[in-house]
């Protein structure tokens, strides 16, 4: 038998929710949806069909207000929240069971400043937004390399794509973030104000608050090329030598990757190799065709199947290789101390047994350049690995979970004599607090837990890779 004092204090803290939840509804500029309202299911998907969560409210906000009010709503009612942005978390990170989300996705601005080189983001823009803003002006930063992906997750996680040999890591660029912090207050933080806060937000991710806008430092970019160059998987370890050799003596505008993939039925793909496991060479040139041409040749010069060379907006490429919704997603990653021929040769062995066919990638990219050098004082310390690993597990079928998933952490294992330990957190879902650590580096972690004591001392934003406040 339930308590009448128990039972009278569950109806008052129903009856005090169910208030908070009219006034949300009432204040909101935005949209907010409950268990029950007509689109709630469509509000709380996201890209990664492997998840499927239940938050009690999703609060779809418009303006920076709309997140202060909706942070508030939850510290009122003592409910954990979620940030949603551009919600590509491997993991699901943008949605929590029975609490609130504040999705970011209405407010998508994108400010260009062409004569400071400069671009402020609204916090629920993706690379689309971005991209397609800065390319009319002949300017870009470091972006992710897929166009879904949010800025604001992916910036402040530290930001890796196909610009950052050229121009840095995406956290490099970063000039200024504006937050709304867990108690509902607005911060502004910058290497001039709030500086510790801003050291913490350079691979910190959403540890600290909700970013509702950050401004980035742009580069000319009036040109980009790629070579996309595919080749039977037999020829693999040759590819990737030479790939290697063409990377460590070229120039920093040169990026890219080894990319092995199940072969679509594109234009571009031989039908002899649809449905089958291709080697694929993706080099990305920031700058014209004739150089990247220079570059490529002794890759071009390789047997292979079919290419594909020339100028491309840079926008353009960043659609290339999506990730389409609704799909099962697993991710992980190694950064490692170098790429030596006898980790090529377990590399491309092991993409032998990759899930064919599936959406499934298995991919090899450089680091260096101006990622090696640049500051080295932020929390990424995955920054001097020259190479990295990333098996991309992407399939369709619920039957298929554990073999795809068993194929990823198999990746991870056979190329773990070669790994630095650190790794970049946004590759990664939710591989515990070891990892976490591995992200951002021992000392570090120290120093971001007594920030995250100081601006979330409850804890109140978890829902990521969680800092616990010291």
């Amino acid at each position: 038998m339930i308590s009448p004092f128990r039972k009278g204090a569950a109806m008052a803290s129903l009856s005090k929710a169910g208030a908070a939840l009219t006034a949300l509804r009432e204040d909101l500029t935005g949209d907010v949806f409950a268990p029950g309202d007509p689109g709630y299911d469509d509000a709380r998907a996201v890209f990664n069909a492997m998840i499927d969560r239940r938050p009690a409210v999703l609060a779809h906000c418009a303006d920076e207000d709309d997140v202060v009010r909706a942070v508030r709503f939850a510290r009122e009612l003592d409910l954990p929240v979620a940030v949603r942005g551009g919600g590509h978390s491997v993991a699901g990170m943008a949605l929590c069971d029975g609490g609130v989300v504040v999705d970011l996705r209405r407010m998508h601005e994108v400010t260009v400043d062409p004569a400071a080189q400069a671009v402020r983001v609204a916090g629920g823009a993706t690379m689309s937004h971005l991209d397609r803003a800065t390319q009319p002006y002949g300017l870009a930063t470091t972006g992710g390399r897929a166009s879904t992906t949010g800025v604001g997750g992916f910036v402040l996680g530290g930001g890796t794509g196909w610009l950052d040999r050229c121009c840095g890591l995406a956290v490099d660029n970063l000039l200024g973030v504006e937050l709304v912090t867990a108690d509902g207050s607005r911060v502004h933080a910058s290497a001039d104000e709030n500086p510790d806060l801003f050291w913490a937000l350079h691979g910190g991710g959403g540890n600290f608050g909700i970013a509702t806008a950050m401004t980035l430092r742009l580069y000319e970019l009036p040109e980009f090329s790629i070579a996309m160059v595919l080749y039977l998987p037999e020829h693999g370890p040759e590819v990737v030598r030479t790939y290697r050799e063409v990377i460590t003596n070229g120039p920093e505008e040169a990026g890219g990757g080894v990319i092995y993939f199940t072969g679509q039925p594109e234009e571009f793909v031989p039908e002899h190799l649809v449905g089958r496991l291709v080697c694929g060479l993706l080099l990305t040139y920031a700058g014209g065709e004739d150089d990247l041409r220079k570059v490529a040749q002794p890759l071009l010069a390789l047997p292979h199947e079919a290419e594909i060379v020339g100028a491309m907006p840079y926008a353009d490429v960043q659609c290339m290789i999506d990730d389409p919704p609704g799909m099962r997603n697993y991710w992980s990653a190694e950064y490692l101390t170098g790429a030596p021929d006898d980790f090529v040769d377990v590399f491309c062995a092991r993409a032998g047994s990759m899930p064919v066919p599936t959406g499934t990638q298995h991919v090899l990219f450089p680091q260096g350049g101006a990622i090696a050098g640049g500051p080295g004082e932020y929390p990424v310390p995955y920054r001097d690995a020259p190479w990295a690993v990333q098996p991309f597990g992407i399939w369709a079928d619920p039957a298929d979970d554990e073999r795809c998933v068993r194929w990823v952490r198999d990746v991870r294992a056979d190329v773990r004599p070669w790994s630095t330990g650190a790794v970049y957190l946004n590759f990664i879902g939710d591989e515990g607090t070891e990892r976490v650590v591995a992200g951002l580096g021992v000392e570090n972690t120290r120093r971001l837990a007594e920030l995250k004591r100081r601006y979330d001392p409850d804890n109140v934003f978890r829902f990521n890779h969680n800092i616990t406040p010291a």
